[in-house]
């Protein structure tokens, strides 16, 4: 890392449960393009590529890696590190695990943490915000970044500061409060909105787990120590990180250390916490009415229509309603009820629905497939690989598999056989069978694939030999 350089260190872990149906586990929603051309996780990645900085640290769940790898290349950037978490354990380990990978750079190395998902509309008052804060962090402050309310939000946790100028004492770091204390607090002037954004000397923020949470000091030590190499990822010792309490960076130290100061932050920001709060990032028409993509609003008033797969939607005679379409889910709420998208969430996932996991597009390292149709026994897909990937080398017990190429060129082995298929050209797979498929090309290669069989399920895969490192 340059010297003098600010680490970025972009927390990417979350799960974006109260975005469902968009988000889900295994792409939630800091990967979805929900405002833009990018993704909020490559928004936030352009968002630290200013001089100010090195090269970004990434941490995220292991499920994401490739996400985060194909993300990265595709804007241009790459990651000083892309650690991975081997179970999810909340905000307060991965601030540790970034000042402890830091302080390996320098202990006075200078690092900036900041959520994956969240919207920032004026990037330069946020530089100019870190520069009014480097001071305090040189002298051993934790520094954070508060955002003055324009109303009495609910959704945000919230930091009591001490009226001065530029800089400010913390007094306390409060929960999610209720109308009428938000009132109250916009009504101070003494109150912003925690941004979950902060900027520390690493052997600070080191030093004050050490006073506050010394617990989880040794696990993550250990948990970087034996630390494994994966391809471009540093994979975290498992059982050492297992045994770090799942607790929030706020509840952990913030609302206990006395070396807390925030940075006020005048800019328009969102968590983007709840579909309410996406609703409030588009423009609305004469009758309070927004949306995304082809939607028609008929005798309604401040509703808001989402649809991510092309469908036409018309929303007639409601008000405060949102409607959110998916091709394997559609999501109705009020508007006033969005918090309760993640309880939906968890009883959708205790009754074993598998939208709250999968998209009907599921990623892969090489690419991606789409879900076409599903049947008992049988199913299509769109395989789409890109350029100079490969699948791994396997078998299925249960299915067999036809190939038609609709797009490029690609190299199948079938047993001991290796051939070439261009446009319109296909192959036959019969189960129990080590076959593989690979794009020599320098352009992506599209094919439909149909399963049949017994049983189709992801996991009827046995794998000889994957260029990813896989489980075989």
């Amino acid at each position: 890392m340059p010297e003098g350089k600010i680490i970025p260190v972009i927390l990417s872990g979350g799960s974006g449960t109260r975005l469902w149906p968009l988000s889900r586990e295994v792409y939630p929603k800091q990967f979805i393009k929900l405002l833009g051309d990018h993704s909020l996780f490559q928004q936030t990645c352009r968002r630290v590529d200013h001089p100010m900085f090195g090269k970004p640290v990434i941490l995220c769940n292991e499920d994401h890696r490739f996400v985060v790898a194909e993300q990265l290349r595709t804007i241009g950037m790459e990651a000083a590190a892309i650690i991975l978490e081997p179970v999810r354990r909340n905000t307060a380990p991965s601030m540790l695990i970034a000042a402890l990978w830091a302080a390996q750079q320098g202990p006075e190395a200078m690092v900036f943490a900041l959520p994956s998902d969240h919207a920032i509309s004026d990037t330069e008052a946020l530089m100019q915000s870190l520069l009014v804060g480097t001071s305090a962090a040189r002298e051993g402050n934790i520094v954070t970044f508060g955002i003055r309310p324009d109303s009495p939000h609910t959704g945000y946790g919230y930091i009591e500061t001490v009226p001065g100028e530029r800089i400010l004492d913390v007094r306390r770091f409060t929960e999610k409060p209720k109308k009428q204390e938000a009132e109250q607090y916009l009504q101070t002037g003494n109150y912003f909105w925690n941004s979950g954004m902060f900027l520390f000397s690493a052997q600070t923020m080191i030093d004050t787990f050490a006073r506050h949470a010394p617990d989880m000091i040794e696990p993550c030590e250990q948990a970087l120590d034996r630390a494994s190499s994966d391809l471009d990822f540093l994979r975290l010792d498992k059982e050492a990180y297992a045994r770090c309490d799942e607790i929030s960076v706020d509840y952990a130290i913030m609302e206990k250390a006395d070396n807390i100061c925030c940075v006020p932050l005048q800019t328009q920001w969102s968590d983007l916490g709840t579909w309410m709060a996406v609703a409030e990032c588009f423009a609305r028409d004469e009758h309070g009415n927004a949306a995304h993509g082809e939607a028609m609003f008929v005798d309604s008033r401040d509703c808001f229509a989402y649809s991510a797969d092309g469908a036409h939607l018309v929303i007639n005679g409601l008000e405060k309603v949102i409607v959110v379409s998916t091709r394997d889910a559609i999501l109705i709420t009020s508007r006033d009820a969005t918090q309760n998208i993640g309880h939906i969430v968890k009883r959708r996932r205790a009754l074993g629905y598998p939208d709250v996991r999968y998209h009907t597009r599921e990623y892969r390292p090489w690419g991606h497939f789409d879900k076409l149709i599903e049947s008992k026994r049988f199913q299509v897909k769109c395989l789409y690989i890109n350029p100079g990937e490969k699948l791994s080398l396997q078998s299925h017990q249960f299915r067999s598999e036809h190939w038609v190429v609709v797009e490029g060129v690609v190299k199948v082995t079938i047993g001991d056989e290796e051939r070439t298929l261009k446009v319109d050209e296909s192959v036959f797979i019969p189960a129990r069978v080590k076959h593989r498929l690979e794009n020599p090309g320098k352009t992506p290669a599209l094919l439909i694939e149909v399963q049949t069989g017994d049983y189709l399920g992801e996991d009827d895969i046995i794998r000889y030999d994957d260029i990813y490192k896989r489980d075989l």
